[in-house]
């Protein structure tokens, strides 16, 4: 059949019009893509861009916190700002960024690189040899009873300024033979040939080496620690940073000159750090920089290598208290394992053991006279002290010392009776609970002294104080 030309000209408008309806109503098909779709970063971090090819709404999301993006969202073709965070662990890590539009899903693969250990000059490599492969609380029941050679190395102005004679090995020996098994050896390390750099004096140095090798040579272990000096180790935000840079220049050096000897030397970081004359609960300040202390001195001591790799480390509770132990100390990390220590003090119940007067001189139940008591701080007390660090570290595979104990010598009738009494139930206490006894001797055994050994001879002042300190 023949159309006049006008119909097949409207008839071919139509189909045009039809077609036209039909494609505008057909759904367009999605597209997607990326370049690059895999991506290598250095241990640094950094910044790239990536390509997005797209003809509708896509978003994207990352499955690690250590990768930003930037937009995550958009419409059509996008270039996606990538931002990767530096990488302080000294693993490499994996990292997945999803773009994905409806029904289609293109990945991002991250690689990054581990971190590089930044060595220092002084850096030796790990070194075994002397440093048993025994843990922590095995290492310290070795000790037995420690004995504290007080007032001597940490006095201000030199060994013999509070009064003591120098340190001899005829000393060491005499306390060895007296049944003690350890030595703490207090010290004040401020003797620099620069105050600037805090540069400690070479010979003072080697006076220390030698009072420990006084120790070692006994097969008896030593600890020291870096004690009060002249209070310049302050908890307080204010003080910190300058704490800290003192703290590291000294231990660095302690560090480095010790590094050689074996497992029977320890490092103790502070002693009883504290703001002075506030003897109080720490604030949530005082006890966080103080954990801070604690952490600035095992840093610096593994820092060093060597045998330091896996020496034992002592590190206190605020003031060395045992409440605040429980309440607020936080132990440090540390990069090797099963190596810290935990210390604390006991003086209680303080008017028995530390106050210079005759007001109290009797302790515990065979006390006659109420009123010459403390009226606390009794045998319970004590067992519910020790108790606690039982239950809180070394019921948990921290070992515990107590770095200084005791009482003082009074003049009053019968007072010798309550002291041994009191030295041989705290004693025996802290061994039953775990924990590790170091007695306070300063050196003085007039009124009101700790003394146990006469340091001129080392004879014995007091062999039935020395018999139930140090136990069976």
């Amino acid at each position: 059949m023949n159309f006049p030309k006008y119909l097949q000209l409207y008839l071919l408008v139509g189909l045009l019009f039809l077609f036209s309806c039909a494609s505008e109503n057909e759904p367009i098909s999605p597209t997607l893509s990326i370049s690059p779709e895999e991506s290598l970063v250095d241990e640094k971090g950094e910044v790239f861009f990536i390509s997005l090819t797209s003809n509708t709404s896509w978003q994207a999301n990352s499955n690690s916190n250590w990768i930003s993006i930037n937009p995550s969202t958009g419409f059509g073709n996008a270039e996606i700002e990538i931002s990767i965070a530096p990488n302080v662990n000294s693993d490499s890590r994996e990292g997945l960024v999803r773009f994905s539009v409806d029904g289609l899903v293109k990945n991002l693969r991250i690689n990054q690189k581990e971190a590089v250990a930044v060595v220092p000059d002084y850096y030796i490599p790990a070194e075994p040899t002397g440093m048993r492969d025994i843990s922590s609380i095995e290492l310290v029941k070795e000790m037995g009873t420690g004995w504290n050679v007080g007032n001597t190395l940490e006095a201000i102005g030199g060994e013999t300024a509070w009064g003591n004679p120098e340190i001899t090995k005829n000393l060491i020996d005499k306390v060895k033979d007296a049944g003690f098994n350890a030595v703490r050896i207090p010290v004040a390390w401020s003797k620099f040939v620069d105050e600037e750099t805090y540069e400690i004096d070479p010979v003072w140095m080697q006076r220390v080496n030698e009072v420990v090798g006084y120790v070692i040579d006994n097969q008896m272990y030593a600890i020291i620690n870096m004690h009060w000096d002249g209070g310049w180790m302050v908890p307080t935000y204010d003080h910190q940073a300058e704490v800290e840079d003192r703290m590291k220049k000294m231990w660095l050096q302690i560090a480095l000159n010790f590094r050689d000897y074996d497992d029977h030397l320890l490092f103790a970081g502070t002693n009883e750090v504290m703001v002075e004359g506030d003897y109080g609960p720490p604030t949530t300040e005082y006890a966080a920089v103080q954990n801070s202390f604690n952490q600035v001195f095992v840093d610096i001591v593994r820092s060093t290598g060597g045998r330091n790799t896996f020496r034992n480390l002592v590190v206190q509770t605020f003031n060395t208290n045992i409440d605040y132990g429980v309440n607020t100390f936080i132990l440090p990390e540390d990069s090797s394992t099963d190596r810290l220590v935990v210390e604390v003090h006991y003086y209680d119940p303080y008017q028995f053991t530390l106050e210079n007067s005759e007001e109290v001189t009797q302790w515990g139940k065979n006390a006659t006279d109420p009123n010459l008591t403390a009226g606390w701080g009794d045998e319970g007390f004590a067992d519910a002290q020790f108790q606690k660090m039982k239950i809180n570290f070394i019921d948990k595979g921290i070992p515990v010392i107590v770095g200084e104990y005791g009482a003082v010598s009074k003049k009053a009738s019968g007072h010798h009776s309550y002291r041994k009494y009191y030295l041989e139930y705290v004693s025996n206490s802290m061994r039953s609970k775990g924990l590790i006894p170091f007695y306070w001797d300063m050196g003085f055994d007039g009124d009101y002294g700790f003394a146990l050994f006469d340091r001129n001879t080392g004879n014995q002042l007091y062999p039935d104080l020395i018999k139930v300190i140090v136990g069976d």
